[in-house]
Order: structure tokens, then sequence, then C-alpha cells
């Protein structure tokens, strides 16, 4: 292969790695992180002690209480009493090591639900029919026993029944399913093929220096346009949630479950900088090598003056 067919297929080698850098970061965060139930649970623990998201689940769950009072007991003209215990409780309860605990298992349960019905096969009808859903019993009830002991009127008396909340409907879950399947593949596939490509690129090149410095920018490239992709993703999904969801709360959620990534991000970019830097420092600063050739032959002798008189 000539020299000049060799630099073409470099550069292309090598444009196509870092164009694969930030779709395989993506993808690799997705296969391993948001798919894998234990780091899904560990990453959104510390979300427990955050005020933004605790004072919506507090006014979720009591505003979900008191409509169950409202639907089972005769009590409405009690309800402006009531209503201040409830949510009172209920953001004391999200201050307790029990709702710490309540929160890491009911995302527990909801990511597996999740999962298993993204993993079940088409042919399953009741998978592929039904919506994933989750039941807030359990924190209904720890409300109910902390309203009960501090003696709040009818508490005794609100029911606690196992209510069905839909996380993912059957609908987005039949399009899911099939990116899903996809998201598994590319999330091993894409690194390897970025890593596989870059290292062809780089051993075809007929200056390998030059072709390490634009493999480390591209990288560099790659890790900053997938951090500005991450701000602008965070902006528009703040920006499309229902009137009913509380922003602060759901940008929580949005920077802790894109924490890695983000990280991976400007690792990207602090690391390619810095090789294309190093590589280029260490050829300014080499020494020149010296020219091999024939050595010069040396000058003649100059003649002695005794022999210019004669």
């Amino acid at each position: 292969m000539s020299p000049r067919s060799r630099s073409i297929v470099s550069a292309a080698l090598i444009a196509l790695a870092c164009l694969l850098v930030p779709f395989g970061a993506l993808a690799a965060w997705g296969a391993y992180t948001l798919t894998d139930t234990g780091r899904y649970v560990d990453t959104l623990a510390p979300l427990a002690a955050d005020p933004d998201v605790r004072e919506a689940v507090a006014e979720t769950v009591g505003d979900d209480i008191l409509r169950q009072v409202d639907q089972h007991m005769d009590v409405r003209p009690v309800r402006g009493s009531v209503a201040p215990f409830v949510h009172d409780a209920v953001r004391s309860f999200t201050q307790t090591r029990a709702f710490r605990m309540a929160w890491d298992t009911g995302n527990r349960i909801t990511h597996d639900a999740v999962l298993r019905a993204l993993r079940e096969e088409d042919g399953d009808e009741n998978a592929a029919r039904g919506p994933v859903t989750v039941d807030l019993a359990p924190v209904t009830a720890q409300v109910k026993r902390q309203l009960t002991e501090d003696h709040v009127p009818l508490a005794a008396r609100i029911p606690v029944e196992h209510t069905a909340v839909s996380v993912l409907s059957a609908g987005e879950l039949h399009h899911l399913r099939k990116g899903f399947h996809v998201l598994e593949v590319a999330g091993f596939w894409l690194p390897v093929a970025a890593v596989a490509f870059a290292a062809a690129g780089i051993a075809l090149a007929v200056h390998r220096r030059r072709a390490v410095v634009a493999t480390a920018l591209g990288a560099a490239l790659g890790g900053g346009l997938l951090a500005l992709a991450l701000t602008i993703g965070r902006s528009l999904t703040l920006t499309d949630l229902p009137s009913g969801i509380p922003h602060p709360a759901a940008g929580a959620v949005y920077d802790a479950l894109t924490g890695t990534l983000r990280t991976a991000a400007w690792l990207l970019l602090g690391l390619g900088l810095t090789v294309a830097l190093v590589t280029w420092l260490t050829r300014r600063l080499r020494p020149a090598r010296r020219p091999r050739g024939p050595a010069a032959p040396a000058p003649a002798p100059a003649p002695s003056p005794s022999r210019a008189r004669a």
C-alpha cells in the first residue's frame, strides 16, 4: 500500500473512531448503569436526602392519602384540618431511616419490574399488553402508623390499599423493548469498535505521532460534545415534563442518573487534551537528529612556508 493510500485509510479510521466515542460512551452508560439494578439503586440512594425530592415525595404521598380518604370516608369537612397533619407527617417520615429504606426498596422494585418487562419476548401477550406498575401501599402504611402515633384525628381510619401506579404504559413498553435489545448489544460493541478503529488508524499512519495527536483531539472533541448534549438534554427534559411534576426534584434525578456519564465526558475531554499536548511537546522538545550520510572529506593541510619559498 502506498503512503498516500495509507494516510487516507488511516484518516478515515481515526475519524470513524472519534465519531463513535460519544455514542459508545452513551451506549455503555445505558447498558451497564441504567440496566443494572444494583447500580441504579446505588445511584439514586443519595436522593433520599435531597430536600427537593423529599418535598416532592411528601406532596405526592400526602395527596394520595387525602384522595383515598375522600373516596372511602365521608369526612370532607374535616379534610381541611387533617391535610396539614398528613403532609407534615409525610415530611417527617421522609427524614427517617425507614424512608431511606423504603426509597431504596421502591426504586429496586420499580427497576426490576421495568427490566422484566423490557426483557420479555414479544410473544408473551400479557407482558406486551400490560403496563408496568408499582405499589405505594407500604409507604402509605408507614405514614398511617406515624399519624396514629401522633393522635391525628381519623388517622386510624385511613385506608391502606394496594394502588397500582403506572410507571410505563403498554404503548411505551412496546417501542422501548426493541431499543433496549439494541442498547444491550451496542453498549459492548460500540466502545470496542471505537478502540479497534483508533488502533488500526494509528498503526497504518505514515506519521504515527500526528495520528496519535489527531485521535486524542478527536476523543476530546467527542467528550466535549457529549457534555454539551447532556446539558441540552437536561433542559429539554425539564421543559417537556407535565405541570404536575416538580422540576427541582426531576432535575435532581436527572443529575444523579447522568452523573457517571458526565464524569466520563469530562474524562474524555481532559485525557484527550493531555495526550495531544504531551505528544506535541515531546516532538517539539526532542533534539533534532543529525542527518546520516558519507562523512565530509577532511580539508587538505596548508603548505608550509619553506615549501612556499622554494
